[in-house]
């Protein structure tokens, strides 16, 4: 038995005992005291309501038979309702739809036999209003609270699940643009590789050359080692699946250009900037940021944008891209943002991608409202890459 519980049998049988302490009882042969017995016995009914629901309905149902035979008492009536409910509440399911049909079918015999015996339209319709109140009403009441409790159930199972299914959205994300990050730096490191075999190799096979030669050429097969290796610590901790078709052409930040006006054939507004003098960047650097700014630009364009400003700042020591979208645009400002469940389970993932590339190279992103649009901006040092 639950604490609650039997604190609120307590209650409901000095409440019953206060009433037929008033008088509120209507008896054919026993004396007011002997109606407290069936009335402890609907006040235990309502202890066990919980633990024992079907305990607690016969308890009930006994208590309402000895009561009525010995007449009436309010108390013991009103506790009876509780034992309905709790019954039709906690108990098996099946159990509400048949006391449905028991109390009903109860409450119309109940006022037809008394509109038989009285021989009065309106006494029995008395009795049956009564009837029903003690035993329909309560049972309905528990198969609506059930019903409710079911439905909030469900809907928190749902949303477990919705939130499970996002969160596998975003791994698998995450999983798919790692590698494709692990084919590109694949690639390029295969083209070192590709100039050290042909560089030695020329060498092994001219016997003529002077020492000026091959020092030239041993130091280019060294700053090709040196880059392979340094591209090589980066693609560390990725994994890689071979279902999907490289790309064998390294991208790079200086063609971001030619995303601007890819994205102007496709009817949007570029305006695009270079700040500082351009020069070479490592390879996972152009690569993160060439991804960078066209994941932003298709961004601006799957939402509805109509304008984007690209802005790429070459600064001592690392680079700066900014993508705004000053449109303002309703859907495009919750399209961008990497928390919540709406963003994961939305179609592109980019800031996921993003994210990803971002801290691959040790840099720094930024995605979201700004001003009356929405802004990228990410900084990617080209220095010191681990």
């Amino acid at each position: 038995m639950k604490r609650e519980d039997v604190l609120w049998a307590v209650a409901s049988f000095l409440g019953g005992v206060a009433l037929l302490a008033v008088g509120i009882y209507q008896h054919r042969w026993a004396p007011a005291p002997l109606f407290a017995v069936p009335l402890a016995i609907t006040c235990l009914g309502v202890a066990v309501r919980r633990s024992r629901p079907l305990l607690a309905l016969g308890l009930g149902v006994v208590a309402f038979a000895g009561d009525f035979a010995m007449g009436f008492s309010m108390g013991t009536v009103i506790v009876v309702t509780d034992n309905f409910y709790a019954a039709v509440r906690y108990g098996p399911r099946v159990l509400g739809r048949w006391m449905l049909g028991i109390t009903s079918i109860f409450a119309v015999v109940a006022g037809v036999t008394a509109g038989i015996l009285m021989r009065e339209v309106g006494m029995a319709a008395v009795i049956l209003v009564q009837c029903a109140l003690v035993g329909t009403t309560p049972v309905i009441t528990g198969m609506i609270i059930r019903q409710l409790e079911d439905q909030a159930a469900a809907e928190r199972a749902r949303a477990e699940q919705v939130a499970r299914l996002a969160e596998l959205d975003r791994a698998a994300a995450v999983q798919a643009e790692r590698a494709r990050m692990a084919r590109e730096l694949h690639d390029m490191i295969a083209n070192h590789f590709s100039a050290i075999a042909i560089q030695s190799t020329a060498v092994l096979s001219r016997a003529d050359l002077d020492g000026d030669t091959v020092r030239a050429v041993l130091g280019s097969i060294r700053e090709n080692s040196l880059q392979g290796m340094t591209e090589m610590r980066t693609m560390i901790g990725l994994l890689r699946r071979d279902d999907e078709e490289a790309e064998a052409v390294r991208r790079r930040v200086a063609e971001a250009g030619e995303l601007a006006e890819r994205a102007r054939e496709a009817g949007l507004e570029v305006r695009f900037q270079v700040d500082g003098e351009a020069r070479e960047l490592p390879a996972p650097v152009d690569l993160a940021g060439y991804r960078i700014i066209q994941e932003s630009l298709t961004n601006v364009l799957k939402h509805g944008g109509k304008a984007a400003d690209v802005v790429v700042g070459y600064r001592p020591g690392a680079v700066t891209l900014t993508v705004d979208n000053p449109l303002g645009d309703a859907d495009h400002r919750h399209s961008g943002a990497d928390t919540g469940t709406d963003v994961v389970m939305s179609a592109g993932a980019g800031i996921i991608g993003m994210r990803e590339r971002v801290a691959l190279v040790g840099g720094e992103l930024d995605a979201g409202p700004y001003g009356d649009g929405w802004r990228v901006r990410a900084l990617l040092p080209t220095e010191g890459l681990a």
